[in-house]
């Protein structure tokens, strides 16, 4: 009994090695090279900028280290294909309405349906049809009940306001100004973040009021004029965001026909907490869809545009005005220019040693004929249909902002000759924005809705003497007036569309779909797209995109790149013809340390750190172009051999039987009467 026990014991404690053994094993396959992240952090330290190739200062054993590989030579490039951005999000229940199993439950609900995607961009470069980058964004969810003190503060700052609220004629819902909590939520928020860079959304709940209310972007009430959208959401400058869902309901969206409406009632998440009562499962599920897509759309939204980085940005502003007085009114170049200097000033747009500039030129319509030619050449129109005594058939004009960015490609040398515009320096980015002031009574927009349009090398906008325009939007049952004169938000949200690549907060480009979807939840409050917020301000989203599109432009460029290295060298033998070469050795120290270099990317990226970021990848790319030079030269020295090989012999036997069998075939044909003679007979 005894003999079996300790046998028994001895199995057991046989397979805990074998599988210490084996996880060890697996694990170090993984494992940094011991003194890699070191050296590299003491380069990052002396060459910020990574302007010194790091391969040279590297000692022999950390080269033996980087020298073999478990892959197959043709397989090397699977670790650069499979990257992923792991994204830390935290999400805080505020309120006594949700119960202790509430971020249990939501975590599965997200768990269970989120899976591994790409980054994409909604328009790609004209040398390639795929909108998905090669790096890959990943959830890491962690969801907690926060404190009862914080929900007990939220509920008497709301109370305090609604008391202190008089009621609209216009509007069934309070007005609260969205500050007073939002600063409560900031408060938290210092506290409670991590150094991980994540990003903290708080769902507050706080039961039924006296009266319903919804939260106010800036001052002033909606008048017959004006109309101000109220919202239960607000994305503050640091990384965090909170949704009142005790709030509205409210609803705006397309007045008439169109995608991304907030509908007035319990079917969309936002308004999870209103009508008919629900199951704890089912506001759980309404709740985790709502943060599912506050993820897709805020933390790892689509790309407008490819973003390379250049270290000199130059924003051009063409002013093309019509009248004889030019009206500075609705069109403050300094405020817009402030909006950008501001941020870049406390460490948001600019990576590493990028220098931001702004410069305005003016040109007469008059005196332009090109400027003339572009807005005739734009201009269209469209009919609708009113409902007054009768139906009654409207045509309205619009300008076609694709013909007008044609007309200035084509003519962007006479233009810039007109207006006085020297060449930039080499590597500048330039990115002219044109202003069409016209002097035209009636309202002009381009494409029937738009103020500004975004291209990828330009700006167009334009304003009339019209002052306000009714849009085909809606706000909480009133149309949205759109204030043609007034030009500074529109070009905030176009310029950083253009220069930075930052996607509007309605659209994303889904790959199930294969387009672009659009929906407005997120387009109320901080934010400078959209029809509903008056805010030229930007939110951390924004800040963000900004720099992490730069990130992945590069990093998706070094890979693309990386690839085609790996390509390269198998057609001209692979790993042999490197070995024979004597370059073997070079070839995979240099492609183990890019890989380490590119996975100490995502890392830094996934920790929102976009300034190691960068250095990484400008560290790669000495490795990226070593390895090159590599290739190219067993390209050159690759010799062409001719291998001789004798002729198989000739098939006797086969072509024997052949002839024998057409022969006997012959025969039977030719004696077909004779042989078959008696057969005919019978019949």
């Amino acid at each position: 009994m005894m003999h079996r026990r300790i046998s028994g014991g001895s199995a057991a404690i046989f397979i805990l090695l074998s599988l210490h053994i084996l996880t060890t094993t697996t694990t170090s396959t993984t494992l940094p090279i011991p003194g890699l992240d070191t050296f590299l952090t003491n380069q990052f330290r002396h060459d910020p900028k990574a302007t010194n190739d790091s391969y040279g200062s590297l000692s022999s054993s950390l080269k033996r280290s980087l020298s073999s590989s478990h892959l197959h030579f043709t397989s090397l490039s699977q670790p650069l294909l499979s990257l992923s951005v792991p994204v830390s999000l935290h999400v805080r229940f505020v309120g006594d309405s949700f119960p202790s199993s509430s971020a249990s439950t939501l975590s599965s609900f997200i768990t269970s349906a989120v899976t591994t995607d790409n980054f994409h961009v909604i328009s790609p470069p004209d040398s390639s049809s795929d909108h998905n980058l090669a790096v890959s964004h990943s959830l890491n969810l962690d969801a907690s009940l926060s404190p009862t003190s914080l929900s007990s503060r939220l509920d008497t700052t709301i109370k305090s306001l609604i008391s202190s609220t008089t009621s609209s004629l216009r509007s069934n819902l309070l007005s609260l100004p969205y500050s007073s909590i939002d600063e409560i939520v900031k408060q938290e928020y210092e506290k409670e973040k991590h150094g991980d860079g994540g990003v903290y959304i708080y769902l507050l709940s706080l039961g039924p009021q006296s009266k319903p209310y919804a939260y106010s972007y800036s001052h002033g009430d909606s008048s017959a004029g004006y109309t101000k959208c109220l919202g239960s959401i607000w994305t503050g400058k640091e990384r965090y965001l909170w949704i009142d869902l005790s709030a509205g309901p409210v609803d705006y969206g397309p007045a008439l026909s169109g995608d991304g409406v907030l509908p007035r009632g319990e079917f969309h998440p936002l308004a999870a907490f209103h009508g008919r009562p629900k199951s704890e499962k089912a506001l759980l599920a309404d709740l985790a869809s709502l943060v599912y897509n506050a993820y897709q759309v805020l933390l790892v939204p689509s790309l407008r545009i490819p973003v390379y980085f250049e270290e000199s940005l130059v924003v051009q502003l063409i002013h093309v005005y019509g009248s004889e007085h030019k009206d500075p009114v609705g069109l403050d170049w300094e405020k817009v220019k402030r909006t950008f200097l501001e941020e870049a000033d406390n460490g948001g747009l600019l990576l590493g040693e990028q220098k931001l500039s702004f410069k305005s030129f003016s040109v007469n319509y008059r005196e332009c004929p090109i400027c003339s030619f572009a807005v005739s050449r734009g201009m269209n129109s469209y009919t609708s249909r009113f409902l007054f005594d009768n139906y009654t058939l409207i045509v309205s004009e619009y300008l076609d902002s694709k013909h007008m960015h044609r007309t200035l490609t084509e003519s962007g040398d006479e233009l810039r000759r007109v207006a006085g515009i020297h060449e930039e320096e080499e590597f500048a980015r330039v990115l002219p924005v044109y202003v069409f002031d016209l002097d035209v009574n009636t309202p002009l927009l381009l494409d029937r809705y738009h103020q500004s349009v975004a291209f990828k090398d330009m700006v167009i906008a334009v304003r009339t003497r019209g002052t306000q325009s009714v849009s085909d939007y809606t706000c909480n049952g009133r149309h949205v007036f759109v204030h043609t004169r007034d030009l500074e938000r529109p070009l905030v949200g176009s310029i950083l569309q253009s220069m930075w690549g930052v996607s509007s907060t309605h659209l994303t480009w889904s790959p199930r779909h294969n387009s672009t979807l659009v929906d407005y939840t997120w387009s109320v409050g901080h934010t400078p797209f959209g029809p509903f917020s008056d805010i030229s301000s930007l939110s951390f989203v924004q800040k963000d995109a900004a720099k992490r599109n730069v990130i992945l432009t590069s990093l998706n460029t070094t890979i693309s790149s990386a690839v085609d290295v790996i390509d390269s060298a198998v057609a001209y033998g692979g790993e042999a013809v490197l070995v024979k070469q004597n370059r073997h050795s070079e070839f995979m120290q240099r492609w183990n340390l890019l890989k380490y270099k590119m996975e100490k990317s995502v890392s830094a990226l996934s920790h929102n750190d976009f300034e190691m970021a960068l250095y990484y990848l400008r560290s790669a790319s000495h490795d990226l172009y070593s390895m090159h030079s590599v290739v190219y030269l067993a390209s050159q020295e690759v010799e062409a051999s001719l291998n001789c090989f004798k002729d198989p012999p000739f098939p006797w036997g086969a072509v024997s039987v052949s002839g024998v069998g057409l022969v006997a075939l012959s025969y039977v044909y030719a004696k077909r009467d004779r042989l078959f003679k008696s057969k005919r007979k019978q019949f």
